[in-house]
């Protein structure tokens, strides 16, 4: 009876919650800054204008529509290892 008690009493002090709610300043802060995270640069500088080939591009978009196109490698990302774990 006494530890349930001590245990009450320890625990109203305990009335801010942990988890965020709708009221809080911070309800909400971890998606904004997943999402702040997600943007490298809103406002790229550059030192020039971006250059391209259209020759470049167009041979690309004639291999791709003739299917010609090379398929790259298949590249595992597990690799596996075998042993007994025992040094």
């Amino acid at each position: 009876m006494v530890i349930g008690a001590v245990a009450i009493v320890g625990l109203s002090g305990c009335e801010h919650s942990i988890m965020e709610e709708p009221g809080d300043a911070a309800f909400g802060e971890a998606n904004r800054q997943t999402m702040m995270a997600q943007i490298i640069d809103p406002d790229p500088q550059f030192d020039g204008p971006a250059e391209s080939s259209g020759v470049q591009a167009q041979r690309a978009l004639e291999k791709y529509t003739s299917g010609s196109v090379e398929k790259p490698e298949r590249v595992s990302t597990q690799s596996s290892t075998s042993g007994s774990g025992s040094n």
